[in-house]
């Protein structure tokens, strides 16, 4: 694949750049934090990353910007933002680690379906509708989760509960895909 400038330089993935650079800003002022106004700017970035997320897509399907990089650099660029989301959250709330486990199970069966399909020829052609709401969802929880550090307990384990029926019912409508997928191999 020999990359252009144009195809480098697309306003989409300008935008999946940016959502890379803001992860370790995050990392960092959400680890440091020790003011409600540091969290608060720890979920601004969030925020900011969600709606670049949004706006790539939008961008490249409305200006026919879709590149061989954007689809590999914004996955990647979502992934990375999500593990370093749930990392962080690991330290402050109890169960966040089966968001963890869910997230990374989901992540590596539709890594690893997606590479074996790709070596037949086949690819699932970008993220299904299932799998949007359910990063709407992560986005929409992991946000409240970030910007409210006086959550209740209680609160806080339902926005987890929600975000993790979410991410199972993606991962579990995302196999079907993967068998149609196969059967057309």
């Amino acid at each position: 694949m020999k990359l252009t400038s144009k195809e480098i330089f697309s306003i989409p993935n300008v935008l999946s750049y940016i959502r890379l650079l803001l992860i370790p800003v995050f990392v960092y002022i959400y680890i440091t934090a020790d003011s409600t106004g540091d969290y608060y700017v720890a979920a601004l970035i969030i925020f900011l990353s969600g709606v670049t997320d949004m706006f790539d897509g939008l961008i490249a399907r409305k200006f026919d910007q879709i590149t061989e990089l954007g689809k590999t650099v914004d996955p990647v660029a979502d992934k990375l933002t999500q593990a370093a989301i749930v990392g962080c959250l690991m330290f402050r709330f109890d169960y966040m680690w089966i968001l963890v486990v869910l997230l990374v199970v989901k992540e590596l069966f539709m890594g690893i379906n997606g590479l074996i399909l790709l070596k037949k020829g086949r690819k699932l052609d970008g993220a299904m509708w299932f799998g949007k709401v359910s990063t709407a969802v992560f986005y929409a929880a992991t946000f409240i989760l970030i910007g409210f550090p006086e959550i209740s307990t209680h609160f806080a384990s339902i926005l987890m509960l929600i975000t993790g029926i979410f991410l199972g019912l993606s991962f579990i409508l995302y196999i079907p895909e993967f068998l149609k997928l196969y059967r057309r191999a």
